[in-house]
């Protein structure tokens, strides 16, 4: 299918951004519609990847790719509910440096760079190819489990994202090596405010005080991380609860923040911006 000429087309080592809908629908569904599918795939778990029929096939085709986000959240189980915390990878004091407002803007956050699987599915009715991704999980490192036992697997460094996203150059075999967990992440507790759908705005990520006081914690690095989210926000929607991606169309349309986000993941990609345009819908 196209899916497959586009993979054969692109020389392996080149980076595309892309948007895709999270929630890996094999290609093989034969359904009308993705959301029939009656089992849940927005996490794969690294030990039965090779066995599940739903990722096999695709991992072994080579459809390895990068999930970049600001970090996750975890939610840790205690006697009065749950507490959850934001995790993500330490940011050095050249990353987001508060004096220089240009160089904050030119740096900014380091995206947590997680590996995923994605599959192309064809609607049997024709119509446009759907791309979809899921994130692969392994077991949590030292320091992150006792806030839960699993966490998504990171590639940490550009070595192990061009080994994993080098399909032609890096077999299976060796690629699933890099699958492991990571001692290189920082967290910090955020208030429940994050449990709601309906926020989305940087006090979701804001570090609080565990204890009696629930107020923000005013450290420099929750005010340099604040500063930074606050300008990548500026600009971007509002999530609602019916406002979710419909099938219709693989691709998300949502404004870009106004600057950060995007040049960064342009920068990630090391060619100016040019995969992403080529990809780019009108």
């Amino acid at each position: 299918g196209s899916c497959g000429q586009k993979a054969r087309d692109a020389d392996s080592s080149e980076r595309v951004l892309m948007d895709m809908r999270w929630g890996l629908v094999p290609s093989w569904f034969k359904k009308d519609d993705p959301s029939k599918m009656q089992f849940n795939t927005s996490n794969c778990r690294s030990d039965t990847m090779l066995k599940k029929s739903s990722y096999k096939g695709a991992l072994l085709k080579g459809k390895r790719c990068v999930v970049l986000a600001d970090g996750f959240y975890e939610w840790q189980p205690q006697s009065g509910g749950k507490q959850p915390y934001f995790i993500y990878f330490p940011q050095t004091k050249d990353t987001v440096d508060e004096g220089k407002e240009g160089d904050e803007e030119r740096k900014g956050w380091r995206l947590l760079t997680m590996a995923g699987i994605f599959d192309c599915w064809e609607p049997p009715t024709g119509g446009e190819m759907l791309y979809t991704y899921t994130i692969i999980t392994v077991d949590a490192s030292k320091d992150v489990s006792f806030i839960h036992h699993r966490m998504p697997a990171i590639l940490d460094g550009d070595e192990a994202i061009r080994k994993w996203l080098d399909f032609a150059e890096v077999p299976t075999q060796e690629a699933v090596k890099l699958i492991q967990p990571t001692e290189n992440i920082v967290f910090h507790p955020v208030s429940t405010f994050v449990n709601s759908v309906h926020n989305n705005t940087p006090e979701c990520l804001t570090p609080i005080e565990l204890g009696a006081k629930k107020e923000v914690k005013d450290t420099p690095s929750s005010k340099m991380m604040l500063g930074w989210l606050k300008n990548s926000q500026e600009g971007s929607p509002q999530k609602k609860e019916n406002d979710l991606p419909r099938w219709t169309s693989q691709f998300i349309h949502s404004p870009s923040p106004k600057k950060t986000s995007v040049d960064i993941m342009q920068q990630w990609l090391g060619k100016e911006g040019e995969p992403a345009a080529k990809k780019r819908k009108a």
